[in-house]
């Protein structure tokens, strides 16, 4: 049975809206107001609340009583308390993975990292950005990882940092623009296939460090348009 055209509208409405925050159209922190969003992106305002809504669940937007909807603010305390969750619960789910990861599993992980590291990871726009489809990959990858861990809700509960963590590790990249990201996603995939569950959890730890250390290093993570 075929979608309904407003269910198919409010999915390319949330698919837009967060490419633009992901690619830095609409920064963090700055007000999103239903007049201007409906403007943009040739919508009505219960497609663009519906939107809004599924991206307040991804950690993208925020909601304030009486203020209405933002981009969620960028804030170093928010990123440690992000990041230290991640490393916990990513690491615990990638070592269940090891564990209990079969043959199919080292197959679809090898494949996801082969597709990651020749997809480019810059978008030819000016000025550069992450690119979809190395945005895609990257997904794909770490998503790989744990994929052998059998715990569906610990598996569901990393998706909703992961979509947190997007913005944050969007941002980053114009500020180390010579991190050696592919180096890092292959001693994730080297310490997986080797089974060592200690190397890889501190690799994954030391991966999600990375962006937010170059985070710590800049000033001005969020823009206010109250």
């Amino acid at each position: 049975m075929a979608a309904e055209p407003t269910k198919i509208r409010t999915a390319t409405v949330h698919a837009r809206l967060r490419a633009d925050i992901l690619g830095g159209v609409l920064c963090p922190g700055s007000r999103l107001k239903f007049a201007e969003l409906c403007d943009e992106y040739d919508a009505s305002v219960g497609g663009v609340r519906e939107a809004l809504t599924r991206l307040v669940e991804q950690g993208l937007v925020t909601s304030e009583p009486r203020i209405g909807f933002r981009v969620v603010s960028l804030s170093l305390d928010d990123l440690d308390d992000l990041t230290a969750t991640r490393v916990d619960l990513e690491g615990l789910a990638l070592r269940y993975s090891l564990q209990h990861g079969d043959v199919t599993w080292e197959a679809n992980l090898v494949a996801a990292h082969h597709t990651l590291e020749r997809t480019p990871l810059l978008a030819e726009d000016d000025p550069p950005r992450v690119s979809d489809d190395w945005e895609r990959a990257h997904v794909a990858f770490h998503a790989a990882l744990i994929a052998g861990c059998g715990r569906p809700r610990l598996r569901c509960m990393i998706d909703s940092l992961r979509d947190a963590a997007e913005l944050y590790r969007r941002w980053s990249q114009p500020h180390d623009p010579d991190r050696d990201v592919a180096a890092e996603h292959r001693q994730l995939l080297e310490t997986a296939l080797a089974r060592d569950a200690d190397a890889a959890t501190f690799a994954l730890a030391a991966h999600f460090e990375r962006t937010a250390q170059i985070l710590r290093a800049t000033s001005g993570l969020a823009c206010d348009d109250s």
